[in-house]
């Protein structure tokens, strides 16, 4: 239980750290050039899922086993987070838009982890 805890933990801090690694980068690119966010947005959506899934393959790798449950709650806590800050910072709910994103986030981080437990040998014998 505690390898599984450790793991999903491990899994969000390395998709909040790509996230606000990323982030640094588009506002960089914004603030010194000419592009608008829109001009960015598909490939700010693309490097959140590949976030979510580079989160659930460390969380899969550390688990190692239990792929669905892992990734699932990876990106369940991702969303969460995602959502207070939304809801407490700027007093929003999710859209049914975002709610979809969500949804797919958590897809995408089981998807990750399930890979990331098979490519890993699953859960070893332990003597």
């Amino acid at each position: 239980m505690q390898r599984q805890i450790s793991a999903v933990l491990y899994g969000v801090s390395a998709i909040l750290i790509m996230a606000i690694a990323s982030s640094l980068i588009f506002a960089t690119i914004l603030r010194l050039s000419q592009l608008t966010e829109h001009s960015i947005q598909l490939l700010v959506t693309i490097i959140s899922f590949f976030s979510l899934f580079i989160g659930g393959y460390i969380t899969g790798r550390k688990g190692k086993e239990k792929g669905l449950l892992l990734g699932a709650f990876t990106g369940i806590i991702y969303s969460s987070i995602i959502f207070l800050y939304q809801f407490l910072g700027y007093d929003s709910i999710f859209s049914l838009k975002q709610l979809i994103f969500h949804l797919c986030y958590i897809a995408t981080a089981m998807l990750g982890s399930v890979l990331g437990v098979n490519l890993s040998g699953g859960k070893t014998k332990e003597s």
